[in-house]
Parts: structure tokens; sequence; C-alpha cells
């Protein structure tokens, strides 16, 4: 399959959005924009074929209408249109699986800050092969000023994050922000939490941001131009991630293969960065 930047499209707010989105990644890896739209079977009895004509009709003035939106937009754009039949979670995956990036709309809550992702979205993310992006339909922020904001884990295996970040950095010309959070042992007790000045902190901490330099040290040899900045935060990575997503532009984390007997493969990190961040989130699966 070529390279190419795939979106799943059903009408919703949030489809089109992550449509927009989308667009706009298309041409910054210069690879054509592919929307699809996946007509859920089977979903219901039989349909009165005036009725099937006229969602027909339906689908194919919404994937022509955002055609039409994505050309005019970037009018070098190269736009293909699918449609898929089957359930939408089974066709976005192999879907996913062919493009070089899948965006997919999740959805907000009036004016509550965070996801309430759509069990398809959630799935995709958690099963795809490939990086999945999920964008939400409204952003009420002022424009983000903080780049990519990035969670590491030093201590497993994160070079397809990596690549994925560098890569995004470089081409929107943003600034790079990894986290890698981290809590106090037990035997550290109740004194080290109240005072967070302590030398045994401090000297952790001062390993843990070592170690995370020493593993960006030869991406950053790759990629010169990109502005990067690291550190070792004490606390939950999700609340921490979260909190780091508010002035951020797009948040990035990876997904270990976790072997589940059902239900998405994501851990309680991805879910809660998913759920609560109000930048795009792209979800990175990993070894």
């Amino acid at each position: 399959m070529p390279a190419q930047v795939t979106v799943g499209v059903d009408g919703s707010q949030e489809s089109l959005a992550a449509a927009a989105w989308a667009a706009g990644e298309a041409v910054l890896r210069e690879v054509p924009l592919r929307l699809v739209y996946v007509e859920e079977w089977p979903n219901t009895p039989e349909l009165p074929l005036p009725y099937a004509r006229t969602l027909d009709e339906r689908v194919e003035r919404l994937l022509r209408d955002q055609a039409d939106r994505a050309r005019k937009d970037h009018p070098d754009l190269e736009v293909v249109i699918e449609r898929a039949r089957g359930l939408a979670t089974e066709e976005l995956t192999a879907a996913a699986n062919e493009a070089d990036l899948t965006v997919l709309g999740s959805r907000g809550l009036g004016g509550v800050l965070g996801f309430v992702v759509g069990s398809v979205s959630l799935a995709v993310a958690g099963s795809a092969r490939q990086p999945v992006v999920l964008v939400r339909a409204e952003d009420d922020r002022v424009v983000p000023d903080g780049g990519i904001v990035v969670g590491v884990d030093i201590y497993h295996p994160c070079e397809a994050l990596l690549a994925f970040s560098f890569n995004e950095a470089a081409r929107r010309g943003l600034p790079l922000r990894f986290v890698h959070s981290w809590t106090l042992l037990a035997s550290y007790g109740y004194a080290a939490v109240v005072d967070s000045a302590t030398d045994e902190e401090e000297e952790l901490g001062s390993r843990l941001v070592g170690g995370l330099e020493d593993l960006l040290e030869p991406w950053q040899k790759t990629y010169p131009g990109v502005d990067v900045t690291a550190g070792a935060v004490l606390g939950s990575a999700a609340y921490q991630l979260v909190e780091a997503s508010r002035t951020a532009q797009l948040v990035a984390v990876g997904r270990r293969s976790r072997k589940v007997p059902l239900g998405p493969h994501l851990g309680h990190v991805a879910h809660a960065v998913i759920h609560h961040s109000p930048a795009p989130v792209a979800v990175v699966p990993l070894v």
C-alpha cells in the first residue's frame, strides 16, 4: 500500500474535525489523504429501497463534500475516497494497518474537559499496528504554544514513539517536550513525601534525567533543528501528561502490546490522556 494518511468519517462533528486535521497532516507528509466511510453491517433489518437510496446519497455527498473541502484548503493534496461495509472497528483497524497514520474523531461532552471516546475509536487506537491520532471536535483553548508533549518510560523500549515524535516535530517546526514520571518508593516513607527536597529524591531525579537525556541524545543528533527539553517529574504519569497537554498542540503516548482476551489493548496512562487531553492525542504502538 502506498504511503498515505487515512481518516474515518461518519458525518459527526468529531469526524469532520479529524478530516481537517488529517488533511493538514497529509500535506506535511506529502502523501495522499484517504477518506474512509464504513457502513456497519450487519446493523438493522433490510432497509426499504427508497431509504437505502437516500442513505447511499448522503454517504456519497458526505465523502464528496469532505474531499472538496480538503482540496480547497490544500489545492495540491491528492484525495481518495473509499467505502467499506462490515464492522466499523474491524474495517477501520484494517485501514489503519495499511496507512502511515490514521486519524479518528473523539467526542467531547458539553463543557467538560475530556474525551468521551467512542468504542470504535478506542478499539482502533488500541489494536492498530500503525499510529492513530484522536481529535476532538472543539478546542476552546487560546492558540497553544506548548509544542509536542511526549510521555516516555525510560525503562521500556520506545524507539517507535521517539521516531514518531521527532519526525512530527521536524515536519511542524515545533519544540518537543519529553516527560518521564516517577514516584517515590514506599521505603522513603511519609517524611520523604512531605519534604520534597530530600537529598535522595534529588539524586534519583538527577539520575532519571540523565537516563532520559542519554536516550534522546542520538535522536537529537539526527534532528539537530528540533528544540528538545526533557524532564523527570515526580507524580502520576497520567496526571503529569494531562496537565502538560493543556498547552500542547499534540500529545504522543506509546502503547505496548498487551495480551488480553477482549477489548482495547491500552494501558491506564494512555486511557487517561485520551480521556482528558484537550489536544489531539497520538497513540503509537510499541514492541
